[in-house]
């Protein structure tokens, strides 16, 4: 359903209409409410029409052959597939905009709907790949305890959005000129309600906490109170693919944010007294690289200990047989008779 949905929505772009189109990474209209003018769009990108439709036809192809054809190939292309839906969701932008947007902030829905769409035809296409895998045999879930290295790490990705974001950000909700200039928290409150900077300071540091299932025992057994999976043994790429994707993106948009930055402090364009006067703003663009950094780590520490749980046990030798044993018994034997 939904690589049939997704086609259709493109094939009525094709035809001329623009229900659902965004426009607002291409046009200087400032109109997110209604697609920055996506009516006015005349030609269509490709990779938003043709593309997408080539693109879909091959995620159809790939679900008929993962269910008629179950095997190694289709349930790797599966996870592919959804690990790649899940990049093009760009789930940090959801983290922020649907907080925004249900606190009032004019927000582009046309965009948050087809990200929410593509974060959905992952998560069906790694149940696919999950469904279709071949079963092994039922063995009761066993807790392994993650490294002392993984958890020292799982702590530092709990506490750098609190530390890093919430606190600056938190300050900045209260008035406070923590780290910026003056005139930039007067810009601040301009743009954004309170309700919006409170939702904005307390999602990140929220999300952060699901890190620390990946090395607490519900990261690998669900939790008692979870009707009809209680103890059973939580799917590994269930935790590793959401993570991996999030580390994935922290360290991307960190890596291209800190680029950007030394480019324009190389350029001219940004003045050094700016940065040392609105230093917290600089450190955030840290914060979200050494985020992604630690969550790729511990991710990493989680899929070694729950790969050492889906290991089968080593097979162990047969207990030798001394090849004197025997020979000792009928020497007992011949003596005996001797003596006899």
């Amino acid at each position: 359903m939904f690589v049939v949905a997704e086609v259709t929505v493109r094939a009525y772009w094709i035809a001329g209409d623009r229900w659902g189109y965004t426009a607002c990474d291409r046009t200087d209209l400032v109109d997110p409410t209604g697609g920055c003018g996506a009516n006015q769009v005349e030609t269509l990108p490709f990779w938003a029409g043709w593309g997408a439709v080539g693109v879909g036809a091959a995620l159809a192809v790939l679900a008929v052959c993962a269910v008629r054809f179950p095997g190694r190939y289709p349930v790797a292309g599966s996870w592919a597939a959804a690990a790649l839906l899940l990049v093009l969701a760009f789930p940090l932008h959801l983290l922020f905009e649907i907080p925004a947007a249900l606190a009032g902030r004019p927000s582009d829905w046309r965009d948050l709907g087809a990200r929410l769409a593509l974060a959905t035809g992952g998560l069906l296409f790694a149940g696919l790949a999950n469904a279709c895998a071949p079963r092994r045999a039922a063995r009761e879930a066993e807790y392994q305890p993650v490294p002392r290295w993984t958890r020292r790490w799982a702590y530092v990705a709990v506490a750098l959005p609190v530390v890093g974001w919430a606190v600056p950000h938190g300050l900045w909700v209260l008035g406070v000129p923590f780290g910026i200039p003056q005139r930039q928290l007067d810009d601040i409150h301009r743009s954004l309600s309170t309700w919006t900077g409170v939702a904005i300071t307390l999602v990140p540091p929220l999300a952060g906490l699901l890190v620390l299932g990946l090395v607490q025992r519900w990261g690998q057994q669900f939790p008692r109170w979870v009707p009809g999976l209680r103890g059973r043994p939580v799917p590994r790429l269930l935790a590793v693919i959401p993570a991996g994707v999030v580390a994935l993106t922290l360290v991307t948009y960190g890596v291209l944010s800190v680029s950007v930055f030394v480019r324009q402090l190389l350029a001219g364009d940004t003045h050094r007294s700016d940065v040392w006067e609105g230093w917290a703003v600089a450190a955030t663009l840290l914060v979200f690289l050494g985020w992604g950094v630690s969550l790729g780590v511990t991710t990493t520490g989680y899929a070694l200990t729950t790969g050492r749980r889906n290991r089968p046990p080593a097979c162990r030798p047969e207990p030798s047989i001394r090849p004197d044993h025997g020979r000792g018994r009928d020497d007992v034997g011949l003596r005996g008779s001797e003596h006899s």
